[in-house]
């Protein structure tokens, strides 16, 4: 569980970051999981954008992207949302 002061130091990283994820009409895959999981163990810290089209709300997509990677939300805003799953090579410096 990440501390209100973790989590205020992620979201400034993740401001300056583009979304590497991006959730289309399709929803949340089993494909989509899998990158997702890949990117966080890359990354640490992940950008997600959900479009439109995409037939889950926002809220829901990033509840069901942070359970199937065991990661934690940082931060909804619009239609974008933010993960973190630290990792071995820990890169995120927190």
């Amino acid at each position: 569980m990440l501390s209100g002061k973790e989590k205020r130091i992620l979201r400034s990283m993740a401001q300056t970051r583009n979304a590497i994820v991006i959730i289309g009409k399709e929803g949340v895959t089993n494909t989509l999981v899998s990158t997702l999981s890949d990117s966080l163990t890359a990354h640490e810290l992940v950008k997600i954008s959900c479009l439109k089209t995409s037939p889950v709300s926002v809220r829901e997509a990033a509840i069901q992207c942070a359970s199937s990677t065991h990661s934690e939300i940082v931060q909804i805003i619009g239609h974008t949302f933010v993960l973190y799953r630290k990792s071995d090579k820990n890169l995120c410096q927190l």
